[in-house]
Parts: structure tokens; sequence; C-alpha cells
């Protein structure tokens, strides 16, 4: 099973589907993290397409794809009833080839979905399980795309359906002149790499392993408070669940722990209503790009490790140890001059003006040590 493989399948896609790499990323991240995605856009920006290479790229595995329309009945998705069943009272659907036995699906216009289709749809999509003639039966959806060409209006009853989509994008007709130019141009037939599925599933496995430090957690918190003062409110379950966006979207980049750049995929995820879809894009995108945090997060931890090596040159006390001192203690000085630097910058940041005077205090001990050495 080889990384990547991953990579040669974005970059096919990316070759395949002009002007589509964010969304193209967002399809890879919810199938590496098996969660469901939204496309929002109009017709002809290629979202059936896209989302049928789901399908495609894993071999071993099927693929659902229907449009809902207002009239559209539980048979067009779930199976007809089976007539030899309900010559007994049992209303039980024929689901062969249907969708509780894909592993991935498309359904276009889904908040079409009348009231006769909405719950187990619900159910199925949030738990994987299907209800047939009430026994629940597993399915082994992992990643079910929805597209619409608007935003549901309140009081129409959609918001649960909304809401088990983890990934919401809009997505809009190619923007840039060159591009479109080389859409209309092109004719190459580009071959997409594929998994099976069981090379999947060790991917999705690995995913979980993927590390989240202690940082990435409190600037969640963070978010959620930042994201609360403006009245946006995310539910617990909804933060908790971003957790696998987080670490599949830094597995596909080659990483096995999480850091602050992922956190970016967010804007797609913690909104609830278009109302609050910029401002959550503009928050995420504060302190995803915060200089000073992303300062602090580097000077730190390379000034503990000039501390250690001082601690322990001190400890030994070799030939060279009060030479290696007094770098070690340039060096620490180099890093206060930094903070210093950027404390000047920028006096209202308080977490700056704490990490000089932590550091400075640090530094006035280290250097007592190298002159009574």
């Amino acid at each position: 099973m080889s990384y990547m493989r991953l990579q040669k399948i974005k970059q096919a896609l990316n070759s395949k589907f002009y002007d589509r790499e964010t969304e193209i990323e967002a399809l890879m991240t919810a199938l590496l993290s098996r969660q469901h995605i939204l496309f929002i856009g109009p017709a002809g920006t290629g979202k059936s397409a896209l989302s049928s290479m789901l399908g495609e790229i894993v071999e071993g595995t099927y693929y659902f794809q229907h449009l809902l329309t207002p009239f559209s009945t539980p048979e067009e998705l779930f199976g007809v009833l089976s007539l030899k069943d309900l010559e007994q009272g049992i209303y039980k659907r024929n689901t062969e080839g249907m969708l509780p036995e894909a592993h991935f699906s498309f359904i276009d216009e889904i908040f079409k979905a009348n009231s006769a289709i909405l719950n187990s749809l619900l159910t199925l999509i949030n738990e994987r399980v299907y209800y047939n003639n009430g026994i629940p039966i597993p399915t082994p959806l992992m990643t079910l795309v929805g597209s619409s060409n608007e935003y549901i209006e309140e009081g129409e009853g959609l918001e649960a359906l909304f809401d088990r989509f983890l990934l919401r994008y809009e997505v809009e007709y190619i923007r840039q002149e060159d591009v479109f130019i080389s859409m209309l141009k092109d004719d190459k037939e580009v071959i997409v790499p594929k998994l099976t599925l069981s090379e999947l599933l060790q991917h999705q496995e690995r995913v979980k392993s993927v590390q989240i430090p202690d940082i990435i957690f409190k600037t969640l918190a963070k978010i959620r408070s930042k994201l609360r003062d403006e009245g946006i409110r995310p539910s617990d379950r909804r933060f908790k669940q971003t957790l696998s966006l987080l670490r599949a979207k830094a597995y596909l980049d080659g990483r096995f722990e999480v850091n602050r750049t992922d956190l970016a995929i967010l804007e797609h995820a913690l909104w609830e209503s278009i109302d609050q879809k910029e401002k959550t894009k503009e928050i995420l995108y504060e302190i995803v790009h915060d200089t000073v945090e992303t300062f602090i997060n580097r000077v730190v931890p390379e000034f503990e490790v000039i501390v250690l090596h001082a601690q322990s040159t001190l400890s030994n006390r070799t030939p060279g140890a009060r030479a290696r001192l007094s770098e070690l203690l340039m060096q620490g000085k180099t890093l206060f001059m930094e903070v210093q630097e950027m404390n000047k910058q920028m006096p209202n940041r308080q977490e700056l003006v704490s990490l000089k005077n932590e550091m400075h205090q640090r530094l006035l001990k280290m250097t007592s040590e190298v002159i009574g050495f």
C-alpha cells in the first residue's frame, strides 16, 4: 500500500477537472475520514462528474447516483417492496443495487427529499443503517455527496439533513479566463490511478493514528470562543467530528501530526446558516494565519531546547563546557531579541509581554550560572 498513490490520484483529478483543486481536496479528505460532503452551486459545474470519481477510484465498491425531485418516492433510493413478502404482510424492500448497498453515493438536488424519504435518508447518512421492515441493516456507506442548486430555507424542515453534512462547499463556474480557455481546448484523456477497497480501508485506519498536539486542541477551543462571540454555535458533536477531517487533511499532505494549516478546512464545517459563512471564514483565517501565535509556537520550543542543553552542560562539566554555555547563552539572547522586536511591533499582545518577561528571567539565571561556572 503506497501513500504516494493518494497523491497521484489527487494530481490526476486536478488534471482532469479544471479549477476544482479545493473540491478535489475536500473529496479526498472526506474519503479518508468517512465523512459526507455537500456541494452547493449551479448546474454544469461538474459536481456529479467529480463525485462519481469516488466510485471509479476505489475498485470493488458500489456507487449509487440519483436525482431527487419533489415527486421522488422511497422506491427510487431504497428499492421496491418485495411482492412475495408483501403477500405475508411484510413491508420489506429489495435493496439490491440501491442506496443501502452503496459504498459511495451522489444524490443530486438532495434538498428535494420529501418526508417519505427524509427519515430513512437521515438514519442512513448518520448511522450507516437502513431500517428494512423495522430491522436495522448496516450499510457499507462511507461517503455520501449531496448536491443542491441552492441553500435550504428556514421552515422547510431540512435543517437536520443539512446538519448531516460535515463539509459544505460552494461550487462556482471556472473563474479565470485562461483556465476556462484551457478547459475548452483540452481533449486529453486522463488516467486516474485506483485503489482497492482493502487499500482504502488501510489508509482510513492509518488516518486514525494521526496525532493531534495539545496546541491544536487549545486552538480549537479558541476558535469555539471566537465563534460564540459572534453568535455562531457549532455543537460539541460537530467539533468532535471535525477531528477526523484534521487527521485526514494532515495524512493527505503526508504528515502524521496535525498542524495549524490543517485548521483552514474548518471554514467549510463550522457554520450553520448562510449568514454565518463569511464570519466563520474570517475567524478561521485570522487564527490560522495568526503570525504572533505562529511565532510563539516556533520560539518557545527552540528556547526550551537551549535551556535543556544548558542544564545538561552544567551537569557534565566537560573541558569545553564553559565555551558551550556561552554559546547557548548567546542563542538564548538572540531568541529573546526576536521576541522583543515582535513585542515592539505588536505591543498589545499580552502573550508576547509574558513570554518576554519569562525569557528575561531565565536568561538572567543562565547568565549567573555561566559566570559562576
